[in-house]
């Protein structure tokens, strides 16, 4: 079975150039029940930014859609040169999870790595979501690998990930969680054997299509999240050797003791060449609750694209310290803070709704 390892390819850090960033226009109420007309214009306000730096492919129902959100996008100011309006249809729009995972080789080739989607395990609607990467792959006449492994069975399986339960440096080492990955809730790919035997068919399908050479396992995720346990939340490259990581000091918090062991385990973790990551630590924002439920709120949850950072923001004294924060670790990149109070009641912010293409 061939890989894209006998061919060189790595998935790029999401702070190497862009070509495009990746976005699905939101169409699906349910996904923001009795709060959805803010989210277009956040959605606006997200692209008028990205617009200004790179290209900015949007995937809509149909042409009437178009219309409708280019109207929008023309009213905030966003660069239309720079959209590219597709007509797939989509369940939902968290393109990080359901789009392709972009992979390079030193020669600058670049192709898709098409990882089954079945919405987090746990919703029904997923057939056209899962659907995104293959007409990416079209669109470009681009090649792309579909992981498989060969199950304990003895037969091929093909490999359910999602883009926001792994982050990479780049340069061969990637993050992500037992609880998204090893649980038996919301269980992304039963028939792997035990837990064990999963962490080790998993991190060979990461060397193997993704070019890893080490996986660092955190626990678990953060409060509310829908994903059980997505890392993107939580702890982020940003840089090769500079892993940021969210912390909660209110010991009455139920992030806080989650996120404690996740920041010891980062501070245990070696490189390859077995010296200490730097760690730089993040403070979550207040609870963000609506309707009686915490929703995943979190700077974490930030999108890097050239010479831009968009990081979440909630309206909280945490704001301007986040933000402060990452644009230390992003000298060279305006550090853009977008108000996701609205946004995050559909249980992402803006890392989950975009998918970098690298340049």
């Amino acid at each position: 079975m061939t890989t894209t390892r006998d061919r060189n390819y790595r998935m790029p850090a999401e702070w190497a150039p862009h070509a495009a960033t990746w976005i699905a226009w939101p169409h699906n109420a349910e996904d923001w029940p009795g709060k959805f007309q803010p989210i277009p214009w956040v959605y606006a306000e997200i692209v008028r930014h990205l617009s200004a730096v790179e290209d900015v492919h949007i995937l809509v129902n149909d042409l009437a859609a178009e219309r409708r959100a280019t109207g929008l996008l023309q009213r905030a100011g966003a660069n239309l040169a720079r959209l590219h309006f597709h007509h797939w249809p989509t369940d939902r729009v968290w393109l990080r999870d359901s789009g392709p995972i972009f992979i390079k080789n030193p020669s600058g080739e670049i192709a898709i790595t098409n990882w089954k989607f079945n919405a987090w395990a746990k919703y029904d609607n997923w057939h056209r979501d899962d659907q995104i990467p293959q007409h990416v792959a079209q669109h470009y006449d681009m090649p792309q690998f579909k992981p498989e492994i060969i199950a304990p069975s003895g037969k091929p399986h093909r490999v359910v990930l999602e883009g926001g339960s792994i982050d990479t440096n780049g340069a061969g080492v990637l993050l992500t969680t037992e609880e998204c990955l090893l649980s038996e809730v919301q269980q992304r790919n039963p028939g792997l054997g035990d837990e064990e035997e999963t962490r080790r068919h998993l991190e060979q399908v990461f060397h193997d299509y993704l070019g890893i050479d080490q996986t660092i396992w955190l626990h678990r995720g953060c409060a509310g999240d829908d994903t059980h346990g997505h890392v993107d939340d939580i702890t982020r490259f940003v840089g090769e050797n500079k892993i940021l990581t969210a912390v909660e000091p209110n010991t009455r918090d139920e992030n806080h003791l989650p996120l404690a062991e996740n920041l010891d385990r980062v501070r245990s973790a070696r490189n390859l060449s077995g010296k200490p990551f730097e760690i730089v630590e993040l403070p979550m924002p207040s609870p963000v609750t609506f309707e009686g439920q915490r929703l995943p709120a979190s700077y974490a949850n930030f999108y890097i694209a050239n010479n831009l950072v968009l990081v979440p923001t909630f309206n909280d004294p945490n704001d301007r310290h986040a933000l402060n924060i990452i644009a230390s670790c992003f000298p060279d990149r305006d550090v853009v803070g977008i108000h996701a109070v609205d946004l995050v009641w559909g249980l992402g912010t803006l890392h989950c709704l975009s998918q970098q293409e690298p340049a």
